[in-house]
């Protein structure tokens, strides 16, 4: 019996636990939760790096990817000849599309192939041999989603510009490109033969002009990176590239990101359940008080005391671990289908050593440091506690400067595993802050909660609506921890829903009476009374119709954009400076404009130098002040300018803005297309206008902003779900930390219940006191998460979105009733035996 864990403490621990083992199986519950969404999330995060890994070549389909946003001039394309291997050629841009069958038309991503690309992976369609074949029969493919949006089939027609192809394949996956993209711009392969006869590439048009190349010698990138940027800077062109490990780096990046916001979320369930054990040890280590100070008077010391329960919580620790770490494996297989849609592979699942190691060490570390307090407390539990009823928590027994320790214990080792899930210990500090706050928080409006109510709560209400609130306040009670760990999962899915019902209400511009839903671009200047026209014969108002000149900066305050881009010491944002510029002229402001600093000027005055107004995001980019001297470059054209004001610009309106606006008598002659803005008044109307549109202007695009609208929503539904998904293992936890808190709480509530059926209370009052109980305490603990979450979101759309937000009742009123009555069933549940035991029972046996 001398050392620590000696047989005596193993056979103790085993006799005692035999005894116990509903609640502690309970007790180990809120472990496996936690331990099983760290293992499947750490386990899928792995298995997705090695598949990106694996499948590298395939993210680009190439060796090397070439880009330049017009054509390459022959200088460049006698470079791609030198290059040899072998090479393909894309030329992508966004065009409206139309279906004949339907009448139909959509705004999509055209990419015109000439070659064998992708060189690496697989265009997948269906059927399979339409991807080899479609540029020698001249056919196109469609994206599967456009054609079920449209319910077009293989075999079915699709106009393209002035050319109308048979579909014959439906894509299923581009090789390095995720799911969701074709949400946004659904993709259509056509021929590069045929790409003339569509008609659609004109001056002003948005095209990206991309070349891939396969080498079979394994050369290095770095001698021909070298040379684009020389030839970059020779040519004044913006050329791109990105070879395989970049397009690897990227994505991992990425996902890597991802990935690490997961495990953070997956962290948090595990933090719950180390709560949930902290909670439910002190209950059971508080009623074990008496048994330990028997064994003092027996001879035992307090080391062989602690000894037998710190096996216990170790033991169950490792077990609550390993069924969480079975379970999360399982769990693992799941989480594909929720973001396989963001994903640009098709993920190889594999077991994770590395995961299931984490798992066993972190479930049965979080379980022992968590259980320290109450531990190392009955060390110092006297042997005349053997007579004595011991009335305060049992680590009022420990001294302030240990419970300090072990706080700062507790706080270094979620840091530490913090660190190690996101490989940052700045980020692992800022997450272990981050939870501090937020616990402080929670514990500070739940205090808050329960004294409001407390205090204000009507005295003259019925016995038993007393009683159950009383209850909340009774020794040992478990009331903050409850609305901690229900009001985290709380906090964390009702700012979700609120974030989301906030951009989405913002987004919803398309429902207002006066708000744009149709917007043509990419008219040429003899197509613009035409596009006016068919929305005049429609009835359709011309809300906007504005001419947008191209253009680069080819200085500022006198440099040239080169040179301060070469200067490590600037101050001005790069994309500022090497962005391609679509501004307008006019001589007046809009409603959407604010003037801020200097004069508008709408007219030029022809002194030499043209006064221009810069948006406010813009003068901040570049570090603008008024009266700064610009240069811009307008398609080959000098023009000298200075910054003759600043104005503020509502950008989430529904209408061109533009960083630089230009006075009138200076832009007129440049080359350029126009913008139209409309209203149609309904669906109908605006498939109308649009197919008109297309068939009589085939290079003019369409957006629609309710079909916009519509994605978007789609697309924040399936990103919020995901998020919602693991935020739901926080509720659980916390659910389970209630079902434990019961089950380790059930003595002492039986015998509180025997007490008052020995006063005379009837046992269906028993169970209406419990029901109250349950009652304050799931509406508090939503409550509590509740209020936090209206402030988290609050400062999300102040701070970061610019949005006011205005609460959504129905998640407050909803979520409120789901946490109270879950609260109310799993509470009633495992308090069967409270209400169901009779005085005798009670009194005849001393453990229940």
């Amino acid at each position: 019996m001398s050392s620590f864990f000696s047989k005596w403490s193993w056979k103790m621990a085993w006799r005692d636990a035999r005894s116990n083992k509903k609640r502690l199986f309970v007790y180990i519950s809120a472990i496996i939760i936690g331990v099983a969404a760290q293992v499947a999330i750490t386990s899928f995060r792995d298995s997705l790096n090695n598949t990106i890994n694996n499948q590298s070549k395939e993210l680009l389909g190439a060796d090397l990817e070439i880009e330049t946003e017009q054509a390459p001039p022959d200088t460049l394309t006698a470079y791609f000849d030198t290059l040899g291997g072998e090479q393909a050629t894309i030329t992508e841009f966004p065009s409206m599309v139309l279906f004949p069958k339907t009448g139909n038309t959509r705004l999509s991503n055209i990419r015109a192939l000439k070659g064998n690309f992708p060189f690496y992976g697989k265009l997948e369609t269906i059927p399979a041999e339409a991807a080899n074949n479609f540029q020698s029969d001249s056919t196109a493919l469609v994206d599967q989603s456009l054609m079920t949006q449209f319910d077009i089939e293989v075999g079915d027609s699709i106009k393209v510009g002035q050319m109308t192809f048979a579909i014959s394949g439906a894509i299923t996956k581009v090789p390095g490109e995720a799911a969701a993209a074709a949400m946004i711009g659904p993709r259509v392969f056509i021929p590069a033969s045929v790409l003339d006869s569509t008609n659609l590439i004109q001056s002003g048009s948005r095209i990206e002009y991309k070349q891939y190349f396969k080498f079979t010698d394994n050369r290095s990138m770095s001698p021909i990176e070298t040379r684009i940027d020389s030839m970059e800077d020779g040519l004044g062109i913006d050329i791109d590239y990105e070879t395989v490990e970049e397009r690897r780096e990227e994505i991992g990046e990425a996902v890597g990101n991802l990935g690490k916001f997961l495990n953070l979320v997956g962290f948090i369930a595990l933090l719950l359940g180390g709560i949930g054990v902290a909670s439910s040890i002190h209950v059971y280590i508080n009623q074990k008080i008496s048994t330990a100070s028997v064994l003092r008077c027996f001879g035992a010391s307090s080391n062989q005391t602690m000894s037998i329960f710190l096996i216990q919580a170790v033991v169950l620790g490792f077990i609550g671990a390993l069924t969480g770490t079975i379970l999360g494996i399982s769990i693992q297989y799941f989480l594909p289908g929720l973001v396989s849609d963001f994903l640009p592979v098709n993920v190889e699942l594999t077991v994770s050593w590395l995961s299931i190691g984490l798992g066993l060490f972190t479930g049965t570390g979080v379980a022992l440091v968590f259980a320290l307090l109450p531990l190392l407390a009955l060390r110092k539990a006297s042997p005349l506690y053997a007579l004595r009823t011991m009335t305060d928590s049992i680590t009022s027994l420990l001294s302030n400067k240990t419970k300090v320790t072990i706080y700062v214990a507790v706080a270094l080792t979620v840091m530490g595993y913090a660190t190690l899930l996101t490989e940052s210990w700045k980020v692992g500090g800022l997450f272990t802050a981050g939870m501090i706050v937020a616990f402080g928080l929670l514990l500070l409006v739940a205090k808050a909660l329960m004294k409001l109510v407390r205090r204000f709560f009507p005295s003259h209400w019925q016995y038993v609506w007393r009683q159950g609130l009383a209850n909340l306040y009774r020794p040992h009670n478990q009331t903050a921890t409850l609305m901690l760990s229900l009001g985290l999962g709380m906090l964390l899915v009702s700012t979700l829903y609120f974030s989301q019902d906030m951009l989405m209400e913002e987004l919803e511009f398309a429902s207002r009476d006066d708000a744009p839903n149709l917007i043509f671009f990419d008219i040429q200047p003899d197509q613009n009374e035409g596009i006016n026209q068919i929305l005049r014969d429609n009835e359709a108002p011309i809300l906007q119709n504005v001419p947008m000149v191209t253009m680069r900066l080819d200085s500022l305050r006198g440099r040239s954009t080169q040179a301060i881009d070469q200067d490590t010491a600037n101050n001005v944002h790069d994309w500022a400076l090497q962005r391609e510029y679509r501004s307008t002229y006019r001589d007046s402001l809009t409603d959407s404009e604010t003037l801020l600093k200097g004069e508008w000027i709408g007219t030029n005055p022809d002194t030499g130098r043209v006064p221009v107004s810069a948006a406010q995001e813009i003068a901040r980019d570049l570090n603008l002040e008024v009266g700064d001297s610009l240069a811009f470059d307008v398609q080959g054209v000098p023009i000298s300018a200075y910054v003759a004001s600043v104005r503020e610009v509502d950008f989430q309106r529904v209408q061109p803005n533009f960083f630089m606006l230009f006075p009138t008598g200076v832009l007129e002659p440049a080359p350029q297309i126009y913008v139209t803005v409309t209203r149609a008044p309904s669906e109908e109307v605006s498939a109308t206008i649009q197919q008109a549109v297309v068939q009589e202007y085939p290079n003019v695009s369409a957006i629609d902003v309710s079909r916009i609208l519509e994605t978007i929503n789609q697309f924040i539904d399936k990103i919020s779900f995901a998020i919602q998904f693991m935020a739901l293992f926080s509720i659980i936890t916390g659910l389970i930390v209630l079902a434990s808190s019961v089950a380790t709480s059930r003595f002492q509530r039986i015998k509180e219940s025997v007490l008052l059926r020995t006063l005379g209370a009837s046992k269906k009052q028993i169970i209406k006191i419990l029901s109250v109980e349950y009652l304050f305490l799931g509406i508090l603990s939503a409550l509590t998460g509740l209020i936090l979450s209206v402030g988290a979101t609050w400062l999300l759309g102040y701070f970061y979105f610019d949005i006011t937000f205005t609460p959504n009742i129905w998640v407050i009123v909803i979520g409120t009733l789901v946490v109270t009555g879950l609260t109310i069933l799993i509470g009633m549940f495992n308090s069967r035996s409270v209400y169901k035991k009779t005085p005798l029972e009670v009194l005849r046996s001393e453990t229940i």
